[in-house]
């Protein structure tokens, strides 16, 4: 499938606002996290037919375990469903799913609906989505760290050899380009620990959209908005 011109190889995008989307129709928090998952089946359609080639969907960071645990355990719950539901439809599609994170932490049901999404869809050639499950990027970091040291220690590494592209080796997004376009929903302007390292180069755009209003009318005004722009990557 070749990617339209002009068109980003990979868009990631922290999907904000669901609980404030529920709360503006005076409804439980769970009401737009369902909302929310109905929004992610459009986007990922969405992106498919542009021709985007990866879409990574910041969907449970490591600090979202504060929340209140009838909420986690609803968003577990969600999850697993939806893979359940759409799996069949990914693998028709062409559509590759991966994951990014501590996965080993998340609970046994949701890994073992995991494993099945990702090895079903592993062949497939179109679009790959990646969901940030458990995903955190300082984390990310100082584990890529880890494993560099314990690797250099065993002298399977040499010192000279470190450089940026080999650290991104160590990276959970390891075999993924870095994104050209990161869409933050809600208008929230921070970054919220995702994809510090890859989003080095990235695109910003922030939208007051609410991520269960965000539908493909939003997705083009993004992809419009990433089209006008002069990316020099440093240069002039």
């Amino acid at each position: 499938m070749p990617v339209a011109e002009g068109i980003p190889q990979h868009i990631a995008i922290i999907m904000d606002g669901n609980g404030r989307w529920a709360e503006s129709k005076k409804l439980p928090r769970i009401a737009g996290h369902r909302r929310g998952a109905e929004t992610v089946k459009t986007i990922v359609r969405a992106c498919h037919d542009r021709g985007i080639r990866f879409l990574t969907l910041y969907t449970f960071s490591t600090e979202n375990w504060k929340r209140p645990e009838p909420e986690i355990n609803f968003l577990m719950q969600l999850l697993s469903v939806y893979l359940e539901q759409e799996i069949r439809n990914l693998s028709r599609n062409n559509i590759r799913f991966l994951t990014i994170g501590k996965i080993e932490e998340l609970p046994q049901k949701v890994r073992v609906v995991i494993e099945r999404a990702v090895d079903l869809t592993k062949k497939n050639s179109g679009l790959t989505l990646v969901l940030a499950l458990n995903y955190g990027s300082r984390r990310e970091i100082m584990d890529a760290c880890l494993e560099l040291a314990r690797d250099l220690h065993s002298g399977n590494v040499v010192p000279a050899a470190v450089n940026e592209e080999l650290f991104a080796r160590y990276l959970y997004t390891a075999n993924i380009p870095d994104p050209d376009l990161m869409i933050r929903t809600s208008g929230e302007m921070r970054l919220s620990n995702f994809l510090l390292w890859q989003l080095s180069y990235a695109e910003l755009y922030v939208t007051q959209t609410l991520w269960p209003d965000f539908g493909e009318s939003e997705l083009d005004k993004a992809l419009a908005d990433f089209q006008a722009r002069k990316r020099r990557f440093g240069g002039l």
